[in-house]
């Protein structure tokens, strides 16, 4: 690997560590509200389908980031997740007992609230990694495949971890910001 490929690399795997973990709390939580019979499907097909969700926004978002002025919009995008993140979790405003209104009724109901939160909360992850990756697509892939599998396995692990040695926030946050400026920069160099 190139040491631009260990930069990217070292990235991606701050990136994910900081963004991946909310996805599966998010279906952990909507499962918790159901019986545990259910509570297994809701995991299982949450999560199928969060990755299903994942591989289409990465092929989607790589393929846009092509666009010019497009990465512009990405580099301000990133901005703004970095901005939230650092009130989120830097500034602890996260309520720990904030509870997610689900429709106990109806096991559809809660994979589809799943799916949106995913929706709303993998956009940025798919946009830190893409824009990380360049064009370097197997190192896109690293990040796709290591997002899935922390958001499957190790969600609550990193969000302790977070919690408790707020330095890895620091690092993710930057890794970020050294994207975002990356983007919005190279958008700008071609644009002018």
């Amino acid at each position: 690997m190139s040491p631009e490929e260990i930069t990217i690399f070292i990235q991606i795997i701050f990136i994910d560590l900081v963004l991946a973990g909310d996805n599966a709390i998010i279906i952990g939580m909507v499962a918790s509200q159901f019986p545990s019979d259910k509570r297994k499907k809701i995991i299982f097909w949450g999560i199928s389908l969060a990755v299903v969700l994942r591989i289409l926004l990465t092929l989607a978002t790589a393929y846009l980031l092509q666009i010019k002025g497009l990465r512009l919009i990405g580099g301000l995008a990133l901005l703004y997740i970095i901005y939230k993140l650092y009130t989120d979790v830097i500034k602890n405003k996260i309520n720990e007992n904030e509870k997610i209104d689900v429709d106990k009724s109806s096991f559809l109901k809660a994979i589809w609230t799943i799916l949106i939160a995913d929706f709303t909360m993998s956009l940025d992850n798919v946009l830190g990694v893409a824009g990380a990756a360049k064009d370097h697509y197997f190192l896109l892939v690293f990040g796709l495949v290591l997002s899935i599998i922390l958001m499957a396995t190790a969600a609550t692990l990193i969000s302790n971890l977070i919690k408790k040695y707020k330095w890895i926030s620091w690092l993710g946050l930057f890794a970020i910001l050294a994207v975002a400026i990356d983007l919005i920069y190279t958008d700008l160099k071609i644009l002018i």
